[in-house]
């Protein structure tokens, strides 16, 4: 069988698609007789933009539509056009939305005359390698451009099969996209490496597909959605993905001198957190909950293999939450490589300080803790199963090794108060030398979270978000099934406290990049700490701490509590009163050398400060040397 794999836009232009890497090892290893070809759409599709329009579409306005509109569905409208043959289709209700949302609009309006050709074009290439089936990948805003495509090619050659899969087709979206769109011929619904194949069998067979879990097929003129699998995939049978052809086309681009190419991996999938406690806003493992990973040593001879084959050294791992195994197994071995790789990982936010400084000799160099909140309460809200205070201590201890942390402030829980956003508000000035977050939003209805799942989080009304008016062409009730982002009733904080608290971040945000808090050792010095504070909004000072005011914010680098600490510092043989330790707890907070959450006081000084690069791409070198000799300021117990 000749198969022609494809990944439309929105796919990041930087790296392979990893679903469609899975699938060609897949079929390299199951099917080895067929015939695979791909076609990465992300790549043309760029590419065809700077042809067009004299360079004045560029990557970066790609990154623009197809990833920082995600909320907006700008990506998916582009293509909408050239689905419903309509090149005006929808363009009145995205003016209207964009207005009423103040969006902007002119890059994504810009690029949708371009569209249209663009299908035309793919199709012309994808028929010429004279395929019997093809499969196309969709996550997020690919729906569109994707089922444009297949609309074309199948008004083009009637007899070809058109498969989707992916993880907009999860669940019930999966039947709602197929009985929509009669030219789609089967969607795959879940994992794809046993229901991909079985499928390829009965087109082989000329039998109907009954027996595939999961799957979606015509029936005559009717959609017969067969019965989803609780059966998962085991590590075991998850393939080391085929990037060969990605490569190639790559190689071939003229966005080369655009881009810096990086791998995709998969070590894991599911979430081991939420097996136990599902946060409530995530809805990311779809229907497919239940954690499993690669050992270590496999996902390490999979990179070895990935990176000696491409000579890239830029690493994605894909995996939801890092399995806590590969601090044993495959963290050791990469950071016994004498490879300068850069990784990225996504992490749970109560990683050890320890574990953190494993990361970064491991050389990863990006993790996404999914930190959320600074607030204990809010984070109990979500079912996070950690602490303001610790989510601090994660960012303090990023910036000691040098790790870029990725997060985004999330409110609009329900039962949350002003209570518990003012005092963090109070203190972010305190934070400003700590890495800010990207963004911060209402949390968004996900399908699957149990805010969705389960009304009596609070979210009883739910609809279909907004965006989708001006993407498909579909009524309300199928809207219903067949996306994945809902509009709701707000709930949490009002409009003031929101405000201040994004008035408070984009401060953080604005005076990162030249702030520092550092503590170090004093030279020929017994149990003396020196705290530089270049803090932006605050006094220019070095703190001298000296025996037991030392050995207090040692111990609280963990964060402690009053009583705790007083006892520990009991322990190392200081005698104190519990006030006076009160009392200088308070001074320090004061002067921001502390961050509070409830009953616990976490210390902020970093024992080291990585160079920034700014927006502008200029390092920020770190600040002028902070010598003994050269002290302002007053130990801050005195």
């Amino acid at each position: 069988m000749r198969v022609h794999l494809v990944a439309m836009p929105w796919q990041a232009m930087d790296m392979p698609s990893l679903q469609v890497g899975l699938v060609r090892g897949l079929l390299g290893r199951a099917r080895p007789d067929d015939d695979v070809s791909e076609y990465h759409g992300s790549i043309h599709w760029a590419e065809h933009l700077l042809h067009r329009t004299d360079g004045l579409l560029r990557p970066a306005d790609y990154v623009t539509v197809g990833s920082e509109s995600i909320f907006d569905g700008l990506g998916d409208w582009v293509f909408s056009g050239a689905l419903y043959d309509d090149p005006d289709w929808g363009v009145q209700r995205l003016k209207e939305y964009a207005a009423k949302h103040g969006i902007a609009i002119d890059t994504a309006l810009a690029m949708r005359p371009y569209a249209a050709e663009f299908i035309a074009l793919a199709a012309d290439e994808i028929l010429a390698a004279g395929p019997d089936l093809v499969g196309l990948t969709t996550t997020f805003m690919q729906n569109v451009p994707s089922l444009a495509l297949a609309r074309e090619l199948k008004r083009r050659r009637p007899e070809l099969v058109i498969v989707f899969g992916g993880s907009n087709c999860d669940g019930p979206m999966g039947h709602a996209l197929h009985r929509n769109h009669r030219f789609v011929d089967h969607v795959v619904r879940g994992e794809a490496e046993r229901a991909f194949p079985a499928l390829l069998t009965h087109l082989d067979q000329g039998t109907a597909p009954v027996d595939v879990p999961g799957l979606c097929w015509w029936d005559g003129d009717r959609s017969r959605a067969n019965e989803e699998t609780k059966q998962i995939v085991p590590p075991a049978e998850i393939p080391m993905p085929n990037y060969d052809a990605w490569q190639a086309v790559m190689d071939a681009s003229p966005l080369a001198e655009f881009l810096e190419p990086k791998l995709v991996v998969e070590g894991a999938r599911g979430c081991w957190w939420g097996e136990k406690h599902h946060c409530t806003f995530c809805g990311l493992n779809g229907s497919f909950m239940t954690f499993r990973a690669k050992s270590g040593q496999q996902l390490w001879a999979e990179i070895e293999h990935l990176v000696r084959r491409h000579r890239i050294l830029d690493v994605i791992t894909v995996d939801n939450i890092i399995d806590m195994a590969y601090f044993k197994d495959f963290l050791p071995l990469a950071a016994a490589s004498d490879w300068d790789l850069r990784m990225h990982y996504e992490v749970k936010s109560n990683l050890s300080s320890d574990q953190i400084a494993l990361l970064a000799r491991a050389r990863v160099a990006h993790v996404q803790p999914g930190i959320e909140s600074l607030n204990s309460r809010v984070l109990d809200l979500m079912d996070k199963g950690v602490s303001g205070a610790r989510n601090v201590r994660t960012l303090r201890d990023c910036e000691t090794h040098g790790l870029t942390c990725t997060w985004n402030y999330l409110y609009g829980f329900p039962g949350e108060s002003a209570a518990d956003y003012l005092p963090v508000i109070d203190q972010m000035p305190a934070l400003v030398h700590l890495q800010p977050p990207g963004d911060a939003t209402r949390i968004a209805l996900e399908r699957f979270s149990p805010n969705f799942t389960d009304p009596r989080m609070g979210f009883t009304e739910r609809r279909p978000a907004e965006m989708y008016q001006h993407v498909y062409q579909l009524p309300e009730e199928e809207l219903t099934d067949l996306v994945y982002l809902f509009d709701t009733t707000f709930t949490g904080i009002d409009a003031e406290v929101e405000q201040q608290l994004l008035q408070a971040l984009d401060v953080w945000k604005a005076h990162h990049h030249v702030s520092r808090l550092l503590v170090e050792e004093e030279p020929d010095a017994d149990n003396v700490l020196l705290v530089h504070d270049r803090r932006h909004g605050w006094p220019r000072r070095t703190h001298r701490l000296a025996g037991w005011e030392a050995d207090a914010l040692r111990h609280l680098d963990h964060g402690r509590t009053v009583p705790a600490l007083h006892r520990l510092l009991a322990e190392n043989g200081h005698e104190l009163s519990a006030s006076e330790v009160e009392q200088w707890v308070l001074r320090c907070r004061d002067r921001g050398l502390l961050f509070q959450d409830d009953r616990t006081y976490l210390a902020l000084p970093t024992w080291g400060a990585p160079i920034r690069i700014t927006s502008d791409g200029t390092a920020q070198a770190e600040p002028e040397a902070m010598a003994a000799g050269a002290l302002t300021g007053q130990a801050v117990g005195r």
